[in-house]
């Protein structure tokens, strides 16, 4: 495996937003992530400058996260980093960063969660079943 994996602790930095592609649902993220640092000098905090992503969420990640995020939630991320280079409209060259989430919760750091577990339908749980066997 040669993929780059990357956690990201931020803030949502809009609503969710949810697209299906072909028969697959997908919901769009951005997670500002401003990194602080302590400056002994001077004896105070101070914000780096915030970097944004786009996370992708595919299937039934991406309908949980519709269901249980809102924008200026706390958030991490962990999933596989692409960089997508491309022409911007005057004419320069421009790197930007998106993440496939493999998982997305909200940060306990920062409050507090309630978990609410999907029950699965009986067939998915038969077919599921059948599979093993």
């Amino acid at each position: 495996m040669n993929e780059s994996m990357i956690t990201l602790q931020g803030w949502l930095g809009s609503d969710v937003v949810v697209r299906e592609v072909g028969e697959a649902t997908v919901a769009k993220l951005r997670v500002a992530c401003t990194p602080r640092r302590y400056q002994k000098k001077s004896d105070q905090w101070v914000d780096g400058d915030t970097q944004w992503f786009t996370v992708s969420a595919w299937r039934t990640l991406g309908e949980h996260c519709a269901a249980s995020l809102r924008r200026g939630d706390p958030v991490v991320v962990h999933g596989r980093l692409n960089a997508q280079v491309w022409t911007n409209s005057a004419g320069m060259e421009v790197t930007s960063f998106e993440v496939d989430a493999v998982f997305v919760g909200h940060d306990l750091n920062r409050g507090t969660s309630e978990f609410t577990r999907v029950s699965r339908p009986a067939e998915a749980v038969a077919a599921t079943e059948e599979v093993a066997a």
